[in-house]
């Protein structure tokens, strides 16, 4: 895999945690279909890409120092 993402960029850590859930909301007898969870995968990963957008920016507004480039050869 050459092109990296952030976990909560995944749809498929998502519908795990999706999948777990599900699974323990029908152990306490509360069925949850799988097009339900298809869907709440998907406004998941909108939604926190989203929010992981906005923090990256608030974080560079707020940033008390500049970005600058390290010089690894010495």
């Amino acid at each position: 895999m050459d092109d990296a993402k952030a976990w909560y960029q995944s749809k498929t850590v998502w519908g795990g945690l999706i999948a777990i859930f599900a699974a323990l909301m029908q152990a306490r007898g509360h069925a949850i279909p799988f097009q339900e969870q298809v869907g709440l995968a998907d406004a998941l990963t909108s939604t926190a890409s989203a929010l992981g957008g906005l923090l990256a920016i608030y974080g560079r507004l707020t940033a008390t120092r500049a970005i600058a480039s390290v010089d690894r050869n010495g």
